[in-house]
């Protein structure tokens, strides 16, 4: 979809609104082309020398008209408040529904979640830019449509100014439109660009302290800012010519009229009011072509802004789940066989051929060197990723399938790079689910070591955390995330390394918990930590995507 497309479909959505900036422009551009016609009754009065009532009638129609050009103007703003809202609340559910759902093929290329999300703050530019288009451009094309065919009644000429106009802005259009957007795409992706930098700079700043690096990012920063101002300047380039068009324009245009104006008054084919009137009119009409001219810029800002963020929303999402639900005291078997696994752009695959099955309660580790594909399985398996072929299927004690959602509802899981968000602890842990009862809370806390470490913050549960739990220490981080991960006591645990920040004393104490007879969950787990091995029930040796050893304790 081109983005021109994308900025109709934008307005698609609000037609109603739309509708009713475009009747008031209407309706506030006949009254304001009406002007002239009074002040030209006026002045004739004024010639003939003589104060009358109608003088005074057409006095106070004509202030009466440019009051109510200016309460229309109002209810355009509005209007235009409204639509600001919408779109503001429309773009953040979208974003907020979409990148959780984002599928992992569509990221795992060359996109960057965060990068992804900072496209966001083109809604801003979407909110400016579409009120400002809807306003000036209405108004400004019905001014000039109206100013045409008013001046065509005072002379034939004016039909050939009419005409000129037209050309005009079709050739300036024409002309500028495919560069002016082009630039202004490419100046927008440097602009993420750096933006990414910051970011990627802020995130580590502590790394960027050194003078050997600190300069690098300087210098990173300069070339990315070099390639942001080389587009920049082309794009000045399409806006100066559009603007140098139409000095030009005016230029020619108001002396032509000047001249032409004054030869038919002084022909006695217009008379002075007539010639004032005129002069009025075809000064509106050049303003209303400079505000087309000069908005250009504000329309490829808003086309840019549509285009990034209709990239987030071109990707595709995982598709919705059926309404299936298992029984929640059900226990889940899952059932892999030929699982076929590749990365986008890999040529070879990550898993090739993997069949198994695991009944409820087993103890599972995953082991195997870097790269034999333990991380690839556990996100398969976790329905995290979808595998190429092969076929994985879900069932409880009554072997009817099991949608997605109702399976993530049953598992926990923790993968590599997994880190708290910005929120309270109890956010963090129970995400507010009224269905998680204190005493749950409890047991999770205490399951994983965390009481007394809550117990000592002023704010207990309701201590904020930082972005990815800066200030927490990387153990905390990841107590927090197992107790997330087992509070709702779920049918099975997926887990990569998720004691390999902790100390070895309180490493062992968790992975004994979550092996007592009493939690039947299904556990499968990937980690280097021999205690895991020691706990097992069953190892499963992989190497180059494929299962070697499949051995049960």
């Amino acid at each position: 979809m081109t983005p021109a497309k994308r900025f109709f479909s934008l307005l698609r959505l609000d037609r109603r609104d739309v509708s009713q900036i475009f009747f008031y422009a209407l309706f506030a551009g006949l009254i304001s082309l009406s002007l002239p016609l009074g002040i030209q009754a006026i002045i004739n009065f004024i010639q003939s020398g003589r104060v009358s009532v109608s003088w005074m009638v057409l006095v106070v129609i004509v202030i009466a008209g440019v009051a109510l050009v200016g309460l229309m103007s109002l209810m355009q703003l509005r209007i235009t408040e409204n639509l600001q809202q919408k779109i503001f609340i429309r773009s953040s559910f979208e974003f907020a529904y979409r990148l959780p759902k984002i599928r992992f093929d569509e990221l795992y290329s060359n996109l960057y979640p965060p990068e992804l999300a900072n496209r966001f703050f083109d809604t801003l530019t979407i909110q400016k830019g579409v009120s400002k288009l809807l306003i000036d451009f209405s108004a400004a094309l019905l001014q000039i449509g109206f100013g045409i065919i008013l001046l065509s009644f005072y002379h034939s000429f004016f039909i050939l100014f009419g005409l000129l106009l037209v050309g005009l802005l079709y050739l300036i259009f024409k002309f500028s439109y495919a560069p002016g957007l082009e630039t202004s795409l490419n100046e927008s992706k440097y602009k993420y660009r750096a933006a990414d930098w910051l970011q990627e700079i802020a995130r580590n700043n502590s790394s960027f302290r050194a003078k050997l690096n600190f300069d690098f990012a300087l210098s990173k920063t300069d070339h990315i800012v070099g390639g942001y101002l080389t587009y920049r300047e082309k794009h000045f380039a399409v806006i100066r010519r559009q603007f140098i068009q139409l000095i030009v324009f005016k230029i020619v245009i108001t002396a032509g009229l000047l001249l032409i104006g004054g030869l038919l008054v002084l022909n006695q084919q217009m008379n002075i009011g007539q010639f004032v009137a005129a002069e009025i009119i075809i000064l509106l009409v050049i303003n209303s072509v400079e505000k087309i001219i000069l908005g250009l810029e504000s329309f490829y800002d808003v086309l840019t802004a549509v285009e990034k963020i209709g990239e987030v929303t071109d990707l595709d999402i995982e598709n919705e789940p059926q309404s299936t639900a298992i029984v929640p005291e059900s226990a889940i078997t899952i059932n892999a066989d030929s699982l076929k696994f590749r990365y986008p752009g890999a040529e070879k695959y990550t898993l090739n051929g993997i069949s198994i099955t695991i009944t409820p309660g087993e103890k599972i580790l995953l082991k195997g060197k870097n790269g034999a594909g333990k991380t690839t399985l556990i996100r398969i398996l976790s329905g995290l990723l979808q595998p190429t072929s092969g076929t994985l299927s879900l069932h409880d004690g009554t072997f009817v399938k099991i949608d997605s959602a109702a399976y993530r509802a049953k598992i926990g899981r923790i993968i590599q790079g997994e880190t708290p968000f910005e929120g309270t602890i109890l956010e963090n842990i129970t995400f507010n689910d009224p269905a998680i009862q204190p005493e749950d809370l409890k047991w999770a806390l205490d399951a994983v070591q965390l009481t007394q470490f809550i117990k000592s913050l002023p704010d207990g549960l309701n201590t904020r955390i930082f972005p990815e739990g800066k200030q927490l220490s990387s153990s905390n981080a990841q107590k927090i995330l197992l107790a997330r991960n087992i509070v709702r006591k779920p049918a099975i645990l997926f887990f990569e390394d998720p004691t390999d920040r902790m100390d070895k004393d309180a490493a062992t104490a968790l992975i004994d918990f979550i092996f007592l007879p009493e939690n039947p969950w299904t556990v499968i787990v990937s980690s280097a930590n021999a205690h895991w091995q020691a706990r097992a029930t069953r190892q499963i040796t992989m190497e180059n995507g494929t299962i070697i050893h499949d051995t049960k304790q």
